[in-house]
C-alpha cells in the first residue's frame, strides 16, 4: 500500500486530502501526514481526516513517502519538489509546474536522475467530458479540426496569489487545446490588463494560439461575476460544446444534435488515481513534466506578448 502525504492544503490541497483520505478509506493507500505553514489549518484538516499534521513539509520528507501531492503557492514549488524528489518521493505538483523555465526544468531534471514519477496537476486532462471529446475528436466525428475557443472566467478568489491569471487559470486552457489538437503550440499572441488585482499583476487575459493548421482562443479573467468554464470545438463536419462544470458534451452538425451521455466523475479523483496507477505499473503520466513544460512555456510567452504587442513563437 502506497504510503502518501500532502504539502500545502489551501484551496486545492484540502481536496488532495479529502481525496487520498477516501482511498486511504477504501484501502488503496495510508495518508500519512500533511503540512502546512498555516499549522491550526493542517492540524484542523488532520483531525477531520484522520492524519498527522505538520508545521513544517520536511517533517514529512523524512517520512520517506512514496508519493506526494505539492499545493504550495507557484514560487515555492521547486523547493518543496526538489526535497521529495531527492528521497525518491514520486511527486504530484499542482499546475503550473513551476514560476519560471528553469525552476521547471530543474524539477523535471531531478525526477529523471532520480527515477521517480512527476506528474502536473493539469485537472481537466481528467475531466470526463474532455475526454469524451478527445475521443470524438480522435474518431473523425468532428471532421478537420478547425478552431478550439475556451472560457474560463469568473470573480476573484479569496485566495493569495504570486502570480498572474495567465499563468495560474490559463494553463488550464492553453494544455487541454494542445491536447485536443494533438500538437504544441507553435505561436502565442496575447492581450492582458490590469483592473483590481491587488499584486498588479494581470487579471484578464486574451490569448490565441497558433498550430500548424489550426487557431485556439482563451479568454479568462477575475472580474466576471459568475464562473464559467466552457469550451467550443469547430471542426469540418461539426461543432462540440463541453461544459466543464456540468461534465456535458454536445455536437451538432448539419443533420442532427447529440448530447454525449457520460458518467460525472470528480476529476481530481480521476487525477490522483491516474497517478497512483502511474507509481504502481511504472506508467507515463499523460500529464507529466514535459507537458507542464509545455504549457509555462506558452503561457510565459503570452506574458511577453501582451508586453510587447508581438506574436511570438514557441519552442
Amino acid at each position: 500500500m502506497l504510503r502518501v502525504g500532502v504539502v500545502g492544503v489551501g484551496m486545492m490541497g484540502q481536496h488532495h486530502v479529502r481525496v487520498y483520505s477516501e482511498l486511504a478509506r477504501e484501502g488503496k493507500v495510508e495518508l500519512v501526514g500533511i503540512a502546512d505553514a498555516n499549522f491550526e489549518r493542517a492540524r484542523e484538516l488532520a483531525r477531520k481526516f484522520n492524519t498527522v499534521p505538520y508545521s513544517d513539509y520536511r517533517g514529512l520528507v523524512k517520512e520517506k513517502l512514496d508519493a506526494v501531492s505539492i499545493a504550495v503557492p507557484t514560487s515555492l514549488h521547486k523547493d518543496v519538489a526538489l526535497e521529495f524528489i531527492k528521497v525518491g518521493t514520486n511527486v504530484l505538483v499542482e499546475k503550473p509546474i513551476a514560476d519560471s523555465i528553469e525552476n521547471a526544468q530543474a524539477i523535471i531534471n531531478a525526477a529523471e536522475e532520480n527515477e521517480v514519477i512527476l506528474m502536473i496537476g493539469h485537472i481537466e486532462r481528467f475531466n470526463p467530458a474532455v475526454l469524451k471529446l478527445k475521443e470524438k475528436i480522435d474518431e473523425g466525428l468532428l471532421g478537420k479540426i478547425v478552431t478550439i475557443s475556451a472560457k474560463r472566467v469568473g470573480p476573484m478568489a479569496a485566495r493569495i496569489r504570486d502570480v498572474g491569471i495567465i499563468i495560474d487559470l490559463g494553463v488550464h486552457d492553453i494544455d487541454v487545446i494542445s491536447y485536443l489538437f494533438g500538437e504544441p503550440v507553435r505561436t502565442v499572441y496575447a492581450r492582458a490588463g490590469n483592473v483590481i488585482h491587488p499584486a498588479g499583476v494581470e487579471d484578464h487575459a486574451l490569448i490565441t494560439l497558433g498550430f500548424n493548421d489550426g487557431s485556439g482562443i482563451v479568454e479568462t479573467n477575475w472580474l466576471t461575476p459568475h464562473k464559467t468554464r466552457t469550451l467550443t470545438v469547430v471542426g469540418t463536419e461539426g461543432i462540440a460544446y463541453v461544459d466543464y462544470i456540468d461534465q456535458t458534451l454536445k455536437i451538432y452538425n448539419h443533420e442532427w444534435i447529440r448530447e454525449a451521455k457520460i458518467e460525472r466523475r470528480e476529476p481530481l479523483r480521476n487525477e490522483i488515481e491516474h497517478f497512483i496507477e502511474c507509481i504502481e505499473y511504472e506508467k507515463k503520466p499523460i500529464t507529466d513534466g514535459k507537458a507542464g513544460l509545455h504549457a509555462l512555456k506558452v503561457a510565459i510567452k503570452a506574458l511577453e506578448s501582451a508586453r510587447t504587442g508581438q506574436v511570438l513563437e514557441v519552442e
